[in-house]
Order: structure tokens, then sequence, then C-alpha cells
């Protein structure tokens, strides 16, 4: 089956230009990480086919589901990770992204079990929190998606470390999905190389909560903003 729609074929193109991000910020090995996106206005989402490498991927390899993970478009099967990506679509209606990598060192916090804590400010803004540990799931189903749910919902962070596995990532669309693995595993890399040092204490949540607050409400351009405007 093809669906024709522009928007849809714009949201295909934005999607395999953001599989590229993932070998440019190192965060993926061969093909072991996907990028999906929902259909605006549609329950349906687009995600890469399984096993195929990046610098094959084109916007007409990419896999138009359901949010039960069933093909509606598309000729190859999805990634292996569809129904953990649907799951939370389903059950995050906030949700417009999701990714997921095994970059080393994030894998390697969720390869003990251990959250990462928030002791830089760098995550106070992006995370609001420490980055929390998801539970051990097998994939093929939507038990990986039960956990990301699970730890996410009512969570600051964009990310979740699932236990002896890698990492997810959500956002209000594909780009910020992908900006927040790519934060994942910098402050993953940054914090490891700190406790090499010394030990490292976490920020106070007062200091937290104003750092997140800045960060998500101050920090950058805003549409309302006057061009006059002065930093």
């Amino acid at each position: 089956m093809t669906l024709a729609s522009p928007h849809l074929d714009i949201l295909k193109e934005e999607l395999c230009s953001l599989h590229a991000e993932l070998i440019r910020w190192g965060l993926v090995a061969w093909t072991s990480g996907n990028v999906s996106a929902r259909v605006p206005g549609a329950d349906l989402m687009v995600i890469k086919p399984s096993g195929v490498s990046y610098e094959d991927l084109t916007p007409d390899s990419m896999i138009v589901t359901d949010l039960d993970g069933n093909v509606v478009d598309g000729t190859r099967s999805p990634s292996s990770d569809t129904s953990a990506h649907a799951y939370v679509y389903r059950h995050l209606p906030e949700v417009g992204g999701v990714v997921h990598t095994h970059s080393p060192y994030a894998t390697a916090w969720a390869a003990v079990g251990e959250p990462i804590p928030c002791a830089i400010t760098a995550m106070g803004d992006e995370f609001g929190d420490d980055i929390p540990v998801g539970p051990f799931a097998r994939i093929g189903d939507h038990s990986i998606g039960e956990g990301i749910v699970a730890t996410l919902k009512g969570h600051r962070s964009p990310a979740v470390l699932m236990r002896q596995h890698g990492v997810f990532t959500i956002g209000k669309d594909a780009k910020a999905a992908v900006k927040a693995a790519v934060m994942c595993e910098d402050v993953a890399r940054t914090v490891h190389l700190a406790r090499q040092l010394g030990p490292v204490a976490r920020l106070g949540q007062t200091d937290i909560d104003k750092l997140y607050d800045r960060y998500q409400n101050v920090y950058g351009q805003h549409p309302d903003e006057h061009n006059g405007a002065t930093a």
C-alpha cells in the first residue's frame, strides 16, 4: 500500500536526514539504532526498515505503520523496535519522536543499571533530573515500550537507560528526540570521566529546578521577541 501525502513525504525526508545525525554524533554502530516520528493528525508513525545500513537509507525506504506496528506503507520489514516505538506513541500522546541507540557511554551506564546523576549544569538544563534506568525487557514485542513509558511518564528526563540494553529518548518531534540522544551520550561520557577523578556530587534540587526552568523557558530565540532585542 502507498500513502500519497506531501506532508508524509517531508516527514520521510526529515527522518532519513536524522538517521545520518546518529552516525555523525557517534551514537550507532552498523545498523543498531533507529529514529521514528509520529505522523501529525493520524494514528501512524514512520520508522526505518530493519537491518538496512544508514548509507542505504532513502526517504522512499522509510516504513509507515499504524500505532500497533502494522505496516501500512512500505515494501520492507520495519525496525525490530517498532513495537516499542508504537507503544510509546499510544501511551504518551505528547510525544512526536522516539530514538533508540546503543551509544557507548550511556549504554555502559545501562549495563551496570545505574542512573546518571544530575551532576553538571548541562544535565540540569536538558534533563532536569537524573537520567533514569528502566527495566530489562526482551526485544520483539511492546515490553520495552512498557518500560519506557513506566519510567518516563511524569519524569522530566526525555532519556531512559533501558537496563542492559541501551538508550531510548523521546521528544515533541523526531529532531528533539535525536537532540536528547546526543546530549544523553555527551553527559554520560562527561560524568563517567569525572568519576575517574573522584566522587561526583549531584547538584542541589533547587539549582536543578532553576537551571531547567531557565533553559526550557528563557534560553534561545522566541517567536514573540522583537527584532531589535539585545542579548
